[in-house]
This record gives structure tokens, sequence and C-alpha cells, in this order.
């Protein structure tokens, strides 16, 4: 589904456990000129982060809660698909984690999107 604003990020699941790869999509309808697409994750109350696995089927070892894809990267790709992997393990039942994309231009966000999970034990 795409977003007014150009971009949108869908989550595959909305509860995955610990350790168990998150899937998840990203739709580029920007209309616009963009340097890169930027993908912020972040675990609620911790200082956890998602490692990203894959992007489009490429296997990638990007460890930390921002990872960002140039515009030349992307090509005339509409969609990014993208895995990540978290050890956190819940204090309770479970943890709320979101993931965010955003288009950059000029070093200035002009989209953007929200996509929540959560984390159980």
């Amino acid at each position: 589904m795409a977003s007014a604003n150009g971009v949108s990020i869908v989550i595959e699941k909305s509860q995955v456990s610990h350790g168990e790869e998150v899937h998840g999509r990203i739709n580029l309808t920007f209309p616009g000129r963009f340097d890169s697409i930027v993908i912020n994750s972040n675990i609620e109350n911790s200082n956890d982060t998602f490692a990203f696995t894959s992007i489009n089927g490429t296997r990638i070892n990007h460890s930390y809660a921002r990872f960002s894809i140039l515009r030349d990267d992307i090509g005339d790709s509409k969609t990014l698909e993208f895995a990540a992997r978290t050890e956190h393990t819940p204090i309770s039942e479970y943890t709320n984690a979101k993931f965010r994309v955003a288009v950059i231009q000029e070093h200035k966000e002009v989209a953007s999107d929200l996509a929540f999970v959560r984390i159980s034990r």
C-alpha cells in the first residue's frame, strides 16, 4: 500500500519472537528527486538494536539501528524488501519496537512512514 507522501513501510508480522527475523517491505512512490532512503529501528525502553540481515535478497551484516541506501543503489526499484534480527529479550511479556523509513533529499527528510512490531519472549 503506497503512502500519500511517497513512501510506506510494512512489516509482515505484527509480533515476532526473540531472535526471529523481521521481514518488511518499503514501497517507494516519491515523485521528486532524492538522494537516499534511511531505515531506522528502535526498541522501546532498551539500548538493544536490530541488525539488518538482507536487502532485496542480498545478505548483509549491518548491526546498527540506522541503515542508509543510496539512490544509485536503489535504481528503478519501487519496492525494497528487508530482513532484520534482534537478540533483545523482553523483560515482561513483550517489548514494542518500530521501524521508520525516510526519504532524504539534500540532507533533509522529505517523506517518512512508520511500522510497529512486538517482540515476545
